[in-house]
């Protein structure tokens, strides 16, 4: 029997989240944090409404992941995250030394792979799920904001 709860299920749950961010003016990315096939941390951007650059979605999930563990690591657990996490947030990453990154669409402008940022040794990475809704929904967001300037 196959497992209904594969990256793309839970890449969904972070569209969704993408999308609650999107309708709030906030650039759309969405993130959750998974352990054995639950969900324990979900978020998305807030950086315009908290007035703070550091409110990234997967900063907010780290946090809510951490507080639901009752400590700060991340061992056995996966991110699922709309855009491939920037520099800030790989440090995070790395030091909340998390299980798995899944991230969606890739940030060939500010993402940690071309920035050159290591993550934990131990973590394992995917990208590219469901990288075209991922991609089309940034896009959408963009294109209305230039069309409001």
């Amino acid at each position: 029997m196959q497992n209904p709860f594969d990256d793309s299920y839970f890449m969904r749950k972070a569209l969704q989240e993408a999308e609650y961010a999107f309708k709030n003016g906030e650039v759309p990315v969405g993130a959750v944090v998974v352990v054995d096939n639950r969900i324990i941390g979900r978020a998305y951007n807030l950086t315009e409404r908290l007035n703070d650059v550091t409110a990234h979605a997967e900063m907010q999930a780290i946090t809510a992941a951490s507080n639901f563990l009752g400590g700060k690591y991340l061992h056995g657990c996966t991110l699922y995250v709309t855009l491939e996490p920037c520099q800030m947030c790989a440090g995070a990453l790395y030091w909340s030394q998390i299980s798995k990154i899944v991230y969606g669409a890739a940030d060939l402008e500010r993402g940690f792979n071309v920035m050159g940022t290591n993550l934990h040794p131990k973590t394992e990475i995917t990208g590219g799920i469901m990288e075209n809704e991922a991609s089309e929904l940034l896009k959408r967001f963009f294109i209305q904001r230039r069309n409001l300037n």
